[in-house]
């Protein structure tokens, strides 16, 4: 401990011993009287002892637990201050416990009726407080052969309300990855966790109107910011399309892609509001809803490593993205087929940290073949206003225009807060970053398209 330290827990020992003995010959001297006082000496000694002795166990079990504090004082400080160094060190972490631990993946199914509507994979680095989230369409094909493809060959009819293991399986299959973890989320944990902490500030994309009476779900909300309660929130991430068959616009992404778009969008801004300070008090509210409306194979041992350091999160860190493919009827089903060679840029890009992405053969990295480049104008743009003012479009525009990027489309499209920058063809993270370096602003995602551009940047309503 430093000496800064143990002179103020001495100090403030000191300050309380003393004033202690204050309260105890006060309380001697208002209780003692005349009569008192002409007691024998005999008769005194031992309440006087009692008093002493009484006073000396107070002043022990001061000083242990004030050096006890000094201790938690000096190692949260170490430990990065805040709550995380506070959290950190109840958990028993000292200064070198985060600098030796892994990156944490696991699969996110979120659960209703025993189907999984929505299937994720996600990771959390708590050493450089970044992370990610892939979307997976649920009628993503997990079949042998293509030809002889039933319902049954769809990624979202292995759970069955019992099963993770078989999703996690096909998984890791899909993705030629080594998740080791599952969290099976029932709806009920959503609307609970949205109103214990107050709802949650959304913007929600589109009016949505849709009826399922076999399910008694109805969704019925208005497009626009709003405080959404644990009802509207699976409301949002529950909608696929209206009761007129229409569904979200094309450049959102339409049908189940504008639906993982939302459902991460909203799970992000449920990150922001729990993640706050406020709400590390929650912490056994939240433990009460996920115990009766999660299951896991995490091990708590695990879980509470990790979760010290996940009060810092930021989600301006959060990198997302939906497994590039394409639908395809396949004897007669509807099935989501996955792009293997850009399926292996995206988990590269989200999911691998620079010195991971290595060529066995070559010892280069394998996303190379996507062209890194310093001539930007190769670098082709769309560009949608969601702001609602035709400047802000100009203004981006040019600024592009001026960094020497290709901007070969324009256009309009629906209100939103948040800035979006989707990556479209596999352009490399070094590209992105750069590209939201010149905005100052946007999240980044991958999606495959045939629109023939590099990036899709909706301009969202934060961008100043």
């Amino acid at each position: 401990m430093n000496s800064l330290a143990i002179n103020d827990s001495f100090c403030y020992t000191k300050m309380v011993i003393n004033f202690i003995g204050v309260r105890f010959v006060k309380k001697e001297d208002k209780n003692t009287t005349d009569k008192e006082n002409k007691k024998s000496s005999k008769q005194n000694k031992p309440k006087k002892r009692k008093l002493k002795v009484g006073r000396l166990i107070l002043i022990v079990l001061l000083i242990v637990l004030l050096t006890a504090g000094g201790v938690i004082v000096y190692k949260t400080k170490k430990n990065g201050g805040g709550v995380q160094g506070f959290l950190s060190t109840m958990v028993g972490h000292d200064e070198d416990t985060l600098k030796n631990m892994p990156s944490i993946e696991f699969l996110i199914l979120g659960e209703s009726l025993n189907l999984t509507d929505t299937i994720m994979v996600a990771s959390y680095n708590p050493k450089n407080q970044k992370a990610s989230m892939m979307s997976i369409p649920r009628d993503t094909f997990v079949g042998k052969n293509q030809n002889r493809a039933t319902a049954w060959d769809k990624i979202n009819s292995l759970y069955q309300g019992k099963y993770p293991e078989k999703t996690l399986k096909a998984v890791n299959e899909l993705l030629d990855m080594d998740i080791k973890y599952y969290i099976a989320i029932d709806t009920k944990a959503l609307r609970e966790l949205v109103d214990a902490i107050g709802g949650v500030e959304f913007d929600v994309p589109i009016n949505m109107d849709y009826d399922d009476t076999s399910q008694d779900l109805h969704i019925h909300l208005k497009a626009g910011y709003q405080k959404l309660d644990g009802d509207k929130a699976e409301q949002v991430v529950r909608f696929r399309h209206n009761n007129n068959g229409t569904s979200y616009p094309v450049e959102y992404g339409d049908n189940d892609i504008g639906r993982m778009r939302t459902q991460r969008e909203f799970i992000t801004a449920v990150l922001q509001q729990t993640l706050k300070p406020q709400n590390i008090l929650k912490i056994g509210q939240f433990l009460d809803i996920a115990n009766k409306n999660v299951k896991t194979n995490i091990d708590l041992a695990v879980a509470k490593d990790y979760v010290p350091y996940a009060v810092n999160f930021s989600t301006e860190n959060l990198k997302t993205g939906t497994l590039p493919g394409e639908p395809k009827k396949c004897n007669g089903v509807w099935l989501y087929i996955a792009d293997k060679k850009e399926t292996k840029t995206m988990i590269e890009d989200l999911f691998k940290e620079p010195e991971e992405i290595v060529d066995n053969q070559e010892g280069e990295t394998s996303g190379e073949e996507n062209t890194t480049t310093n001539d930007v104008s190769e670098i082709k743009i769309e560009l949608l206003n969601g702001t609602g003012k035709a400047s802000v479009l100009s203004e981006v525009t040019e600024l592009l225009k001026e960094k020497g990027y290709n901007v070969t489309k324009t256009g309009s499209t629906n209100a939103t807060s948040k800035t979006s920058i989707i990556n479209r063809t596999g352009r490399t993270t070094q590209e992105t970053e750069a590209l939201k370096k010149v905005l100052k602003v946007g999240s980044t995602s991958s999606k495959t398209s045939n629109n023939k551009v590099d990036y899709t940047i909706i301009i969202g309503k934060d961008y100043k």
